[in-house]
């Protein structure tokens, strides 16, 4: 029986890459830079911005490649890498804050799921409407996978109010999205 490895094995190249091989350097690069640029887009507003902090995480990479110790896969290590950058890149901006954050009691249910038609590009413009605490609490909780508990270490809150920020996050986008959706149908 044959077992498909979970994670690439990339140890020859950043071995080369550690020693200052800048093709092997430019060859990681290539490699994950359009996936990276994706993960630094969901935290800022505009791609340039992006770009910027993802070339800076990848400075990052580069400069702290010794310190990968091959467990687990390197593009996660790339990622939280990426996911860090942005975070501070927001926090140096001054624009990571959080709004009120009410403590919620049970009203944390399921959210209503709608069947839509919407575009990807429709979405991303609909999340980057978002205040900034919420729109990071929702991509570290809904697409990066980050648990609340994690997500209050990262951003030195509790985890009441990363819950409290996903609630109003899901909350707006929930009704975003309706009123979009009834604008696309002709509803009032």
């Amino acid at each position: 029986m044959k077992l498909i490895s979970l994670h690439k094995n990339y140890s020859g190249l950043i071995t080369k890459a550690t020693k200052g091989n800048r093709p092997a350097q430019q060859q990681l690069f290539e490699m994950f830079s359009p996936k990276m640029l994706g993960v630094c887009r969901n935290y800022m507003k505009d791609t340039t911005r992006s770009e910027e902090v993802m070339l800076a995480g990848f400075f990052k990479v580069f400069t702290n490649l010794k310190s990968f110790r091959n467990e687990g896969s390197f593009e996660g290590w790339i990622r939280r890498i990426m996911v860090n950058e942005s975070i501070s890149q927001l926090r140096k901006d001054k624009k990571l804050n959080f709004q009120n954050t009410d403590v919620l009691e049970n009203t944390m249910g399921h959210m209503t799921t709608q069947e839509s038609s919407f575009e990807v590009a429709e979405i991303q413009k609909v999340i980057d409407s978002l205040p900034t605490g919420y729109k990071t609490v929702f991509v570290l909780y809904a697409i990066e996978g980050y648990k609340h508990s994690e997500i209050s270490e990262l951003l030195n809150i509790t985890e009441s109010t990363s819950k409290t920020q996903l609630f109003k996050a899901r909350k707006m986008l929930q009704s975003i999205l309706i009123k979009q959706q009834n604008v696309q149908y002709g509803n009032s």
